[in-house]
């Protein structure tokens, strides 16, 4: 791996985490606390800040802004189902962020998120496909202290659920979804022609289907895990502050990857669409 790919993973953590929206409204309140504190030369400044960031915290957190911005990005491309794929899978890719490798590793046994549907339409899919590889990718996205991965337990559990060990190709290096493809392409033997079918959530296909092109596999998008019924939640609340702003940083996450995967020539297109 060379060592700007090997320098891009840490810095792009190091910056979504300064950069996200719950981080940069905390900078901006504990700006105006310091300011404050810093005598009356400074209050009305602090105040100000102080006021923006409580406002930006309500907007964020409980308004449906998230909603609006994660409704285009499901949408691109359209809702699948197994049958609406053709008769013929050669392979279905499964990208990791469904499981907790950390919660794995410390209780030995799968421990799932809320993006737990990758895993269960996968399984669905290698049934309904018997002769399709199914790879599972994903490492543990750590950038200091000791990573677990959860892919092997992934692959463990459709074993459980009828699907060949020989059907299956683990890869659990990748940390990001840049080398979610450039380390499973060499694993998968595909060739020109054939249908693979990468399996994420709705809102992050765009860019994964973009890298996977960038990397010479013209993958058919199948999304899961979808976060809104459709427009009509565009105009519906949060009800807490912690459920808006974990939602405002998901989706600011994925916009900002979109435009540093482009600027940095990992993805196609800055919005993939099916008919790039």
């Amino acid at each position: 791996m060379r060592v700007y790919d090997a320098m891009f993973y840490p810095a792009a953590k190091v910056l979504t985490f300064f950069l996200q929206p719950s981080s940069l409204i905390w900078m901006l309140l504990l700006l105006g606390v310091v300011l404050c504190a810093l005598g009356p030369r400074f209050r009305r400044a602090g105040l100000a800040a102080s006021m923006m960031a409580l406002i930006a915290m309500f907007i964020a957190g409980l308004s449906p802004l998230a909603n609006a911005l994660i409704l285009p990005l499901e949408n691109r491309f359209p809702e699948k189902s197994a049958d609406s794929v053709g008769a013929t899978v050669d392979g279905i890719i499964v990208l990791g962020g469904a499981e907790d490798g950390w919660v794995t590793s410390g209780r030995g046994t799968l421990a799932l998120n809320e993006a737990a549907e990758r895993i269960t339409e996968t399984a669905r899919l290698a049934t309904r496909f018997p002769n399709a590889k199914v790879v599972v990718t994903g490492g543990a996205a750590r950038v200091f202290g000791r990573s677990e991965e959860g892919s092997t337990a992934v692959a463990e559990l459709l074993t459980s659920l009828g699907v060949s060990r020989s059907r299956l190709i683990v890869e659990t290096r990748s940390r990001n979804t840049f080398e979610n493809a450039t380390l499973t392409l060499p694993l998968t033997g595909a060739r020109p022609g054939e249908t693979w079918l990468l399996v994420t959530s709705a809102y992050h296909m765009p860019r994964a289907v973009g890298v996977f092109r960038q990397v010479g596999l013209n993958v058919t998008a199948f999304p899961v895990d979808y976060r809104l019924r459709g427009p009509q939640d565009v105009s519906r609340w949060f009800d807490s502050l912690p459920s808006g702003l974990k939602r405002f940083d998901m989706v600011a996450k994925e916009w900002m990857g979109l435009i540093a995967y482009r600027l940095t020539g990992r993805t196609s297109a800055l919005f993939p669409a099916p008919d790039d």
